[in-house]
């Protein structure tokens, strides 16, 4: 079978993103990816740690942060890993229409996301004045939750292009090592996301 066929259920193996050696190239690769990412946050995060308080007078994380607006934001992303777990299952089943179901279900809670994202940032500087210059503590916010929304602003263009290059292919050997990295890739950035709303907001408003 070519790895662009079409995969059957009765020839469906038990684990199509790795059952080709460039699947499991691929998801071997992944891993080494997230190794670095995570170094890379990880050093965002001590920086934001060790700048947090530096305001230069300016307004402080517990005169900004409105803890209502994030939690529905950690709302969307959490439930968007979810939504890829239920497209992964039906990938697993070859199941392809529920899997791009699931999958652009996925995409729109991403952008519902980055939409209240756009709108938190708009608002600290419209109303605060707060700006990547204003401090080294609006340096180290911008930063770090602007690398993490850019990190959701690729995926949702990574799976855009997926979605678009495969909607008449069907699943396949090829494409479908594709789709699970895309799905881990989900889950990280959903995890990552987890840290920012402890580390920046929560502490912020207790802090």
């Amino acid at each position: 079978m070519s790895h662009h066929d079409v995969l059957h259920p009765e020839t469906l193996p038990a684990e199509p993103e790795k059952a080709t050696l460039e699947g499991r190239n691929k998801y071997l690769g992944f891993w080494f990816f997230l190794g670095g990412e995570t170094v890379l946050f990880a050093s965002l995060f001590g920086t934001y740690i060790s700048l947090r308080n530096s305001t230069a007078d300016g307004p402080s994380a517990h005169d900004m942060f409105g803890l209502d607006l994030v939690f529905i934001m950690t709302i969307l992303l959490l439930t968007s890993s979810l939504t890829s777990v239920y497209a992964m299952y039906h990938m697993k089943n070859n199941a392809f229409k529920k899997m791009m179901l699931w999958l652009g279900i996925t995409g729109l809670l991403g952008l519902g996301f980055l939409s209240l994202e756009i709108y938190e940032f708009t608002h600290y500087i419209t109303e605060y004045g707060f700006t990547f210059r204003s401090s080294a503590f609006g340096s180290a916010f911008y930063t770090l939750v602007g690398f993490h929304g850019g990190h959701v602003t690729f995926g949702i263009l990574w799976l855009a292009s997926l979605m678009i290059r495969n909607a008449k292919r069907g699943l396949n050997l090829y494409n479908a090592p594709k789709f699970n990295t895309f799905s881990l890739y989900w889950h990280f950035i959903d995890v990552v996301w987890v840290f920012v709303f402890t580390v920046v907001y929560l502490m912020g408003k207790v802090g």
